[in-house]
């Protein structure tokens, strides 16, 4: 606030505070309080000594929005609670030439004698602060630790010399209208709530970027354990030659020269092998390599195939944000980006206590399984409602619901309750349409939350994967 603004604030301040008494005190941050002094039309006094944006004025609030967001009161709040609660505000004054106001107060001490307090608003940038004086205007407490001259306490109060050595602070060359808190006020929440919806993007946006990023990186790493198996086909191809091969191969070394005869012009090429193997050893180990590096690429290209249906869904998540971003629409960025606002989170209920997010069932063994409904729910059902030795499953290639079977005994789950949750949990995915369909399960505890992950996203330290039709099967659906 610039001195001209400051001028006109005190007057409006002192026509509606001067002879109200102090009420309660908010401690909104760090910086900021408002003080209520019991105005009919719910006005309070706010000060703010954050030092990029100084600032005293009325505002108009619900007293429950207050409460909502002023925290614990900090060391000068309680100070000011106990020497200024009832104070009268005799007056409003500003210090020549200073963003200074001095708010003076008439209150009572603890025996009931009359005391004369001060508030020293130091609205001035960097050294901005907010003091109690006395009644000889030493300083008794301060908001901020700010250095200098006058600003310590049991020092007599001094605004703090200025670091360009101008006497004449900035002026305003705006036209001031008659109600200069409302107007302040006004444009101090419009700034705070495109900080908020700022924030409220960028958070979207991050979230987002991780997720692809952390998919992009996989899809790296997989691409790395591809080449590291090497071409199956290779291997496949050396091992069958060094058989075709065994009565006429020459051997130098730990090289073998051999005869390709899958080549039509059947060239000779040579093949590594160990010096200590034979050539039926050689072939074996190749034979080996080739059932590894084919096994680990159908699972890999599986992976793959996956992760990139991930991507193009992120892709598409991107596109709605940056859609919702240019239309502000807050509900549309938080359904985009998996946020949920503070404000409308509820305790979601358990299954079996009215919860609408599982279907249950009842295995042909009298196992009860759970099956998640929306990402949220499987979240919900899979870190909230299982238990570490329950078992977790989910469809191996398709988006779809958690299945959690219930084991609060402990027991070994029969291989037919096993395989009724499997089908449950592919009949629940996008896969419901396959023939068959793989189903990874594991015990909950090894079932792990990636820190960012969007609701339903989850990754397994260890898992066994089931093949199954999509169907309910012989499960129950339970009565709820």
């Amino acid at each position: 606030m610039d001195l001209a603004t400051i001028t006109a604030i005190r007057v409006e301040l002192e026509s509606k505070l001067k002879r109200q008494r102090f009420g309660k005190i908010f401690q909104l941050s760090r910086t900021d309080i408002a003080v209520d002094f019991r105005m009919p039309d719910s006005t309070y006094l706010f000060i703010s000594v954050e030092s990029k944006n100084p600032r005293a004025y009325l505002i108009r609030r619900k007293l429950r929005d207050l409460e909502k967001v002023s925290g614990t009161p900090g060391n000068f709040a309680l100070t000011l609670r106990k020497k200024l609660s009832g104070a009268e505000l005799t007056s409003i004054e500003q210090v020549k030439d200073e963003r200074v106001l001095i708010f003076a107060y008439d209150a009572k001490d603890e025996l009931g004698n009359l005391a004369s307090y001060a508030l020293a608003a130091q609205l001035t940038g960097a050294s901005a602060n907010l003091f109690l004086l006395d009644s000889e205007s030493k300083i008794v407490d301060s908001l901020r630790q700010t250095r200098g001259e006058g600003q310590q306490t049991g020092e007599a109060y001094a605004p703090p010399a200025r670091r360009d050595g101008n006497n004449s602070p900035p002026q305003s060359t705006v036209n001031l209208p008659a109600n200069v808190s409302a107007q302040i006020d006004a444009e101090e929440q419009e700034k705070s709530s495109a900080a908020k919806f700022q924030s409220l993007a960028n958070t979207a946006r991050n979230k987002l970027k991780q997720e692809i990023s952390r998919r992009e990186k996989l899809l790296g790493k997989l691409n790395e354990d591809l080449d590291g198996h090497g071409d199956a086909d290779r291997w496949k191809r050396f091992g069958d030659l060094l058989l075709a091969n065994a009565s006429t191969a020459r051997r130098d070394g730990e090289t073998v020269l051999l005869t390709d005869y899958f080549d039509d012009n059947a060239p000779e090429i040579s093949v590594a092998v160990d010096e200590n193997d034979s050539l039926t050893e050689a072939a074996e180990k190749y034979f080996r390599r080739y059932t590894k590096a084919r096994n680990a690429r159908q699972e890999i290209e599986k992976r793959k195939v996956t992760i990139a249906k991930e991507l193009e869904r992120f892709g598409a998540l991107s596109i709605k944000l940056e859609t919702a971003i240019a239309s502000e629409d807050e509900d549309l960025i938080n359904d985009a980006a998996g946020i949920r606002p503070e404000a409308s989170k509820k305790r979601a209920k358990k299954p079996g206590e009215g919860s609408s997010g599982t279907r249950s069932f009842i295995s042909s063994d009298g196992f009860e399984i759970l099956v998640g409904k929306k990402a949220k729910d499987n979240d919900f059902l899979t870190f909230r409602t299982a238990k570490s030795l329950d078992t977790w499953m989910h469809a191996a290639d398709y988006p779809g619901s958690h299945v959690v079977v219930r084991n609060p005994n402990r027991k070994e789950v029969p291989h037919r309750t096993l395989l009724e949750a499997a089908q449950l949990a592919a009949f629940y995915s996008k896969g419901k349409t396959q023939t068959k369909a793989a189903v990874h399960y594991t015990q909950k505890k090894f079932v792990n939350k990636p820190k960012g992950a969007l609701p339903g996203l989850v990754s397994l330290a260890s898992f066994k994967t089931i093949l199954v039709e999509p169907k309910v099967g012989e499960a129950k659906l339970s009565d709820e």
